[in-house]
């Protein structure tokens, strides 16, 4: 079918460099926020937050057949209105642009950002569908933590063996749910290392205009191929 050509496509980009199972083990941990809904009355507790946008996602995703059969457009519109406002993408897009985000116009801050925005978007939709009889258990909340760079731990378990996937939050009081998250560890690999290696190459090269027209191009091919 076609969204698994367009997943097996999207595993294989130099730009993001997970293999299928991170892959879906990642978009699992990003689309748990895709159906959280409007903000909370009060500010919950991090394991909280979790284990009630896990258990909203994955019962939206059963209960949707056009996202289970694999519509791009409509998975595409989800995760973009649903998913973004519980990230902190700003700093995400920083923190994996390493020093040279500091250096960057605001112009190019903005497109930068737009750019990385719709790969992840894309990249995410296209496995969307593959979520089916995932559980998420969330395990204690380990003590001592910072409420600015607080860790979650949970694991997605299902078919095969259970899926570790670990959620960097920072506390937003009075705002949402109280939390915003901008990392993921999926399987021992956080996201964010894992792009600022490939954005790091990008920059080495070229600058970050060469980062950026990389992502816009990128974005090009992969719009072609949904």
């Amino acid at each position: 079918m076609r969204s698994d050509r367009l997943l097996t496509s999207l595993t294989t980009m130099p730009l993001f460099i997970f293999n299928r199972r991170q892959l879906l083990a990642t978009l699992s941990a990003l689309s748990l926020c895709a159906a959280a809904g409007l903000a909370q009355a009060a500010d919950e507790a991090p394991e909280v937050f979790i284990k009630r946008i896990s258990n909203e996602t994955l019962d939206s995703i059963r209960a949707d057949k056009s996202l289970r059969n694999g519509d791009v457009g409509k998975i595409i519109q989800l995760v973009d209105a649903q998913l973004m406002p519980h990230v902190n993408f700003r700093r995400m897009t920083a923190l994996a642009t390493g020093p040279a985000w500091r250096k960057a116009t605001p112009e190019q801050q903005k497109r930068l950002q737009d750019e990385f925005k719709t790969l992840l978007v894309r990249t995410y939709a296209g496995a969307l569908s593959q979520v089916s009889d995932q559980v998420v258990v969330v395990k204690p909340l380990r003590a001592g933590q910072e409420d600015k760079n607080l860790v979650v731990n949970t694991e997605v378990r299902g078919r095969g063996d259970p899926i570790q996937l670990d959620y960097r939050l920072e506390k937003t009081p009075g705002e949402g749910s109280g939390w915003l998250i901008f990392d993921l560890n999926v399987l021992g690999v956080w996201l964010i290392e894992n792009y600022r290696t490939q954005f790091t190459k990008e920059i080495n090269s070229g600058g970050i205009d060469a980062l950026i027209a990389s992502l816009a191009a990128r974005n090009k091919t992969n719009a072609k191929a949904s």
